[in-house]
C-alpha cells in the first residue's frame, strides 16, 4: 500500500491555509537558503506511512533545539522496548557515492514493556548498560548495521550508501548525480517546531548535473 500523495496534498493545504504564520516562517528560512519543514508534516508522514511488522511502532517526534527528540516502541533482540533519544546532526556529507550523516545521542532512555524475561530485558532492567555512551554498546554488538561506518561513545557515524539495497539503486545514484553538484544539505537541525534543512548551492556544477540529469531522463 503506497503512501496516500492526495491525502498529503489536502492535508499540507489545510495546514497552511490554517496556519499562516508558518508559511511566512518557512519563507523567512528560504531567504537564508534553508527548507523548513514543520514537524507536524514529519508526524502525519509517520502516522500516515503502511505498517510494517519490523518497523518501530508508536513513533512521537518533538523539537529540543538544535537537537529532534525521538521515541518508538522496537523490538530489541526478542524484547520489546519503549527508546527515547536526542538526535543531533553533526556532520552531513551527501555525494552520489555517499551519504554519510555523522550523530550524537544523547538522553538516552530504555524501557521494557511487559514482563520479559530475556537477558536484554534483565541488562535493561539492571541499569548495567552506560546508555551514556550508546555508540560503544552498538560497536561491541554482536550483528552490526550494514550502515555502521564508526561507533564510540554517544557519537555514530553512518553511511546510507552502504546499505546493498541503497547502493545498487541506480535512480537513488542518478537523482544524487543531477542534485549534489548544484545544490547540497550541509546541516540538518531543529528551530522551534521545524525540522530546517541548511542548504550550499554551487552554481558551476550546474553542466554537470545537466548531464546527469540529461542521463536520468533517457534511463
Amino acid at each position: 500500500m503506497a503512501l496516500p500523495i492526495r491525502a498529503a496534498l489536502r492535508s499540507a493545504g489545510r495546514f497552511m491555509v490554517s496556519n499562516p504564520a508558518t508559511v511566512l516562517s518557512m519563507a523567512r528560512h528560504a531567504l537564508g537558503m534553508r527548507i523548513a519543514v514543520p514537524l507536524d508534516a514529519v508526524r502525519w508522514f509517520i502516522a500516515n506511512t503502511p505498517p510494517s511488522k519490523k518497523a518501530p511502532q508508536d513513533v512521537t517526534v518533538m523539537a529540543r533545539p538544535p537537537a529532534i527528540a525521538v521515541g518508538a516502541t522496537i523490538d530489541l533482540m526478542g524484547t520489546t522496548v519503549r527508546a527515547n533519544a536526542s538526535i543531533k546532526i553533526e556532520q552531513l556529507e551527501v555525494a552520489p557515492e555517499q551519504l554519510k550523516v555523522k550523530i550524537r545521542l544523547a538522553n538516552v532512555d530504555l524501557k521494557v514493556l511487559g514482563e520479559a524475561a530475556t537477558p536484554v530485558a534483565a541488562l535493561i532492567k539492571s541499569g548495567a548498560l552506560d546508555l551514556s555512551k550508546p555508540g560503544n554498546l552498538l560497536k561491541f554488538a554482536p550483528k552490526k548495521p550494514d550502515v555502521l561506518v564508526e561507533a564510540q561513545d554517544d557519537i555514530m557515524v553512518v553511511d546510507v550508501m552502504r546499505n546493498p539495497k541503497v547502493r545498487q539503486n541506480e535512480k537513488v545514484r542518478r537523482v544524487l548525480e543531477t542534485l549534489t553538484p548544484v545544490v547540497n544539505v550541509t546541516g540538518i537541525s531543529t528551530d522551534g517546531d521545524f525540522l530546517v534543512l541548511q542548504l550550499r548551492a554551487t552554481p558551476l556544477g550546474f553542466p554537470r548535473a545537466l548531464n546527469a540529469a540529461r542521463a536520468l531522463a533517457a534511463g
